[in-house]
């Protein structure tokens, strides 16, 4: 039976969400404590992937196992197992093809500055202090919806065979002392939102114009864009399914 995996993590101490051979990965935190539950080798195939230090306040996987799950129990169970910075919030049976990483029709990220020191927050936000014009930095966001090629804000030698994305929402909001981007789209590159932010934020202190931005997309050129920001500031928050009801996380 195929069942869907729904949960979230603090990514502050673990090399991204895939796993790897000499580093701490959720991946394999994951796999190791549903295969001592279900007494069989679970290898969960992720949504996506996330970088070393990048959060994820929702996240899905797929899982296939000969058992039948008491979800409540099984849930209370894996929580305790699990390490205090990764929580399951939901296990859900699905059809045989359903696939966790290829059926998803949305995802959300959403990047959080901290416009003021905040001892708080040093894991889980940016700090950057410097004064940022946000309305720019919105009217050149609002630019990413009206092209697909990002290769401009792909990792460079990344084995993809497209460059192109949907991009259905960018915005920046301010909350107090701490400035968010929000961006959603079918897919993503890698570092690619870390990229975009990184552009934006050059937008916001004037070292390029809107039309720079226009012609950086253009380019595909990763060169021509901004820095890649800090990981402990990006959360994924939502991927959306065709056939699940699901939320963005708070």
């Amino acid at each position: 039976m195929r069942y869907f995996i729904e949960f979230a993590y603090n990514g502050t101490h673990y090399h991204g969400w895939q796993y790897q051979p000499n580093a701490s990965s959720v991946q394999e935190t994951l796999n190791k404590v549903l295969s001592t539950l279900l007494q069989e080798e679970i290898d969960i195939m992720g949504a996506g992937r996330t970088d070393a230090g990048v959060h994820a306040k929702q996240m899905f996987g797929h899982f296939d196992s000969g058992k039948t799950i008491d979800v409540p129990v099984f849930i209370h169970k894996a929580n305790s197992f699990l390490p205090k910075d990764i929580v399951v919030y939901d296990i859900i049976a699905v059809h045989e093809e359903a696939h966790a990483r290829f059926d998803a029709v949305s995802r959300t990220y959403h990047y959080h500055i901290s416009t003021y020191k905040n001892v708080f927050h040093q894991e889980l936000a940016w700090q950057f202090g410097q004064k940022l014009d946000v309305e720019a930095m919105n009217e050149a966001a609002k630019l990413l919806l009206e092209y697909t090629d990002f290769k401009c804000f792909s990792k460079s030698n990344t084995d993809v065979n497209t460059y192109n994305c949907k991009i259905t929402k960018a915005f920046w909001t301010v909350k107090g002392d701490e400035l968010v981007f929000t961006i959603s789209a079918d897919r993503f590159l890698r570092n690619m939102v870390r990229a975009i932010v990184g552009t934006l934020i050059n937008i916001g202190l004037h070292k390029i114009t809107i039309p720079d931005f226009i012609q950086i997309i253009e380019s595909r050129s990763r060169e021509k864009a901004g820095f890649s920001v800090p990981a402990h500031g990006l959360y994924l928050t939502q991927i959306t399914y065709p056939y699940l009801s699901t939320h963005e996380s708070i």
